[in-house]
C-alpha cells in the first residue's frame, strides 16, 4: 500500500500545493520523495512508501536510465511481473514488480501495457518526450485513484480524495470536480508548451465477464462436468492467493470465521508451509463479546494453527472510532460505515502489536460468488448473474473501499484473491445457474469445489452467511441496533425533518444516516456524489441494510 500524488500545468505556487501530499501519509510510512519536473512548469509528482518488495531500488517516482524520459508513480502489485520480464525480455533495473509498467508502456503504448498487466494497481505515467500523461486502474478499483481537471488545463492526481482539497484557491470546494477514477480504464493527456493537461482519450481496457462463456460438454456426464469446474475453481483460486505471497515483509491474514477469509486462511497456511515461509501465520479477529465471529474464527484457528489474535471491541470504542472512519472513508454509505468500524479497530491492533504489514482478505466473495443472502430471492439465474456483475462493477465505492481505507489508515496492505483477474474471469464464465444458491445455502458452487479437501471443518465450510458488520455483533444486541441507538441521542426530529432539503442527493431518512451524513460534510462539503446510491439489499422489503433484518437470516 503505497501513496500517489501529482499535479500538472498549475497557476498556482507548486511548492505550496506539495504539503497536499501529506494528507495521505498513513497510506506509505516507510518513506517520502517528491519531484518537481524542471523543465515542465508546474508540474510535480508525490510518493509516501510502504516498503513491500526491493527496499533499496523500490522508491518512486521511478525512473530507467534505459527510458529516463518516463517517470512513473504507482499503487500496488503486479503479480505477473516476472513472466512479463521473460515473456518480452525485458532488461530489468531493479526486482520492483512495478518496473515493467514503463518497459511495457515504452514497448505498446498505454492500451496494450495495461492489458498485459495481472494485478492490482493505480498508476501514473508522466512522458516528457512526448509530452503526455497517462493515469489507469486495475479492473475493480482494489488500489483507488482520485483525480479532477480545470478547463485551464490543471490536473491534479491522488491516492484518495482528501490530496486534492484546497489546491486551488481560485475555485471554491463546491466548484472543485474532484471524482474517483474508473476502474478498468486508463486516461492518456497530452501537455502544452506550459505543463497544462487535456484530455486525449480514456479507454476501458477491461470489463468484468459479461455474459457466461464456460460451454457445456454434451459428451460429459452432468456430474463428471461438474467435477471439472469445481477442480478449475480450485486451481485458479489457489493460484490467486499464491501470486499474493510476494512480499518481503510478514503475511497475516483477516479472520471472521465465516467462508470467505477462513477459506483465504486454509490456503495461505497450505502454501507457506510449501515455501518454507520462517515464521508462522497470523490470523486476526475482532468483535464483541460473545460474538459469533470470534467463536468461528477461534474454531477455524484452532484447526489451521495459527497464531491466533482475537480483539474485543466495546460499544463505546466503535462509537468513538466513527469519526475517524468516516474521514479515512471518504464515504457516508451507511452499511459501510458499520462494517469498516471493527476492521478499522482490528487494523491499528495489527499496526502497533504486531509486525504483520501486508494481510490477506475475503473481500469479493459474495459480489462474485452471490454470497449475500438477497440472492436467494433472485427472481431467475440471469437475475442473479446481472446483480453479480452489477455490485462488482460498484464494488469500488463500498467494500472495495472499506477494505483499502480502513488498512491503509494503519500503514497495512491488504490483498484480496477473491478479485483475481482469472479467477473472477472463469466464475462469472459459468452457467448462471450453478452459481445460485442451492438447497438454502448462498455460494453451494464455491464451497462444493473444497468440500472434500480438508481445508476447513465442515461447520466452517458450510457456515451460513454473517455479514461482518452483524459477526461482529454479540448475539443479544446487534451493532446496528447500538448505533441506531446512540445516533438518536445526537439528532433530533425537527434536523431530521430538514435533512432532505439540506441535502438533497442520498437524503438521509434516519438519525444514523443523517449522523454519518453530518461528518461527512465536515470534512468533504458538497461531494456527496462520490456516493451514487446507498448499498441495500436487493428484492426484498427490508428498510436496513442489515443481513439481521432478512426474514431468510432470521429463519
Amino acid at each position: 500500500m503505497c501513496g500517489i500524488w501529482a499535479v500538472f500545468g498549475s497557476d498556482e505556487n507548486v511548492s505550496v500545493q506539495c504539503n497536499a501530499v501529506h494528507k495521505i501519509v498513513h497510506r506509505g510510512p516507510d518513506a517520502f520523495r517528491i519531484e518537481n519536473i524542471n523543465h515542465l512548469q508546474n508540474c510535480c509528482l508525490g510518493f509516501h512508501r510502504l516498503s513491500i518488495v526491493d527496499d533499496i531500488r523500490g522508491m518512486q517516482p521511478m525512473r530507467l536510465y534505459t527510458h529516463p524520459y518516463i517517470w512513473l508513480i504507482y499503487n500496488g502489485e503486479i503479480y505477473n511481473h516476472n513472466s512479463l520480464r521473460k515473456e518480452f525480455e525485458l532488461k530489468g533495473s531493479t526486482e520492483v514488480d512495478g518496473e515493467p509498467i514503463i518497459h511495457l508502456y515504452e514497448k505498446f503504448g498505454p492500451e496494450e501495457m495495461a492489458k498485459h498487466l495481472d494485478g492490482v494497481f493505480a498508476f501514473c505515467i508522466l512522458d516528457t518526450a512526448n509530452r503526455k500523461v497517462i493515469l489507469g486502474r486495475d479492473t475493480y478499483g482494489v488500489r483507488p485513484l482520485f483525480r479532477f481537471q480545470t478547463e485551464q488545463g490543471f490536473l491534479a492526481v491522488c491516492s484518495e480524495a482528501k490530496g486534492l482539497f484546497g489546491l486551488s484557491h481560485s475555485l471554491s470546494d463546491d466548484e472543485v470536480h474532484i471524482e474517483p477514477f474508473p476502474p478498468g480504464h486508463i486516461e492518456v493527456y497530452n501537455l502544452d508548451k506550459d505543463g497544462r493537461a487535456f484530455l486525449d482519450k480514456r479507454v476501458q481496457f477491461h470489463e468484468p465477464c459479461q455474459q457466461p462463456l464456460h460451454k457445456k460438454n454434451s459428451d460429459l456426464p452432468k456430474s463428471k462436468e461438474i467435477e471439472i469446474i469445481q477442480s478449475t475453481i480450485r486451481q485458479l483460486f489457489e493460484s490467486a492467493v499464491e501470486k499474493r505471497l510476494m512480499s518481503e515483509r510478514r503475511i497475516g491474514c483477516l479472520l471472521s470465521g465465516g467462508l470467505d477469509s477462513s477459506l483465504v486462511a486454509a490456503l495461505l497456511v497450505k502454501l507457506v508451509k510449501k515455501k518454507n515461509v520462517p515464521y508462522p501465520i497470523q490470523t486476526f479477529a475482532i468483535g464483541m463479546e460473545g460474538s459469533p465471529d470470534l467463536l468461528a474464527a477461534q474454531k477455524v484457528a484452532k484447526f489451521l494453527g495459527t497464531e491466533h489474535h482475537e480483539v474485543l471491541m466495546t460499544p463505546e470504542e466503535g462509537l468513538e472510532a466513527i469519526d475517524k472512519v468516516i474521514y479515512h472513508l471518504e464515504s457516508y454509505d451507511i452499511t459501510t460505515v458499520r462494517a469498516s468500524v471493527g476492521m478499522f479497530l482490528l487494523s491499528k491492533y495489527i499496526k502497533e502489536k504486531t509486525d504483520t504489514t501486508v494481510i490477506l482478505s475475503g473481500e469479493g466473495s459474495d459480489e462474485l460468488a452471490q454470497g449475500y443472502i438477497y440472492f436467494h430471492r433472485a427472481p431467475t439465474p440471469e437475475d442473479g448473474h446481472n446483480e453479480s456483475l452489477r455490485l462488482l462493477k460498484d464494488l469500488y465505492m463500498y467494500d472495495v473501499l472499506r477494505g483499502d481505507r480502513t488498512t491503509a489508515a494503519w500503514g497495512l496492505e491488504i490483498r484480496v484473491p477473491f478479485l483475481d483477474h482469472l479467477f473472477t474471469h472463469y466464475y462469472l464464465s459459468l452457467d448462471p445457474e450453478l452459481k445460485q444458491p442451492k438447497n438454502g445455502i448462498e455460494k453451494h458452487l464455491l464451497r462444493s469445489a473444497f468440500a472434500d479437501e480438508g481445508l476447513l471443518p465442515d461447520e466452517i465450510l458450510w457456515r451460513p452467511k454473517e455479514a461482518f458488520s452483524d459477526g461482529i455483533s454479540c448475539m443479544t444486541r446487534s451493532w446496528y441496533e447500538i448505533i441506531q441507538d446512540h445516533c438518536k441521542e445526537q439528532i433530533n426530529e425537527t434536523d431530521l425533518a430538514k435533512a432532505a432539503s439540506l441535502y438533497p442527493h442520498n437524503p438521509p431518512k434516519t438519525e444514523e444516516a443523517l449522523y454519518y451524513r453530518r461528518i461527512f460534510e465536515k470534512y468533504y462539503p458538497h461531494k456527496a456524489t462520490w456516493i451514487p446510491y446507498f448499498w441495500m439489499p436487493r428484492w426484498s422489503q427490508s428498510s436496513d441494510p442489515s443481513a439481521r433484518t432478512l426474514k431468510h437470516y432470521k429463519q
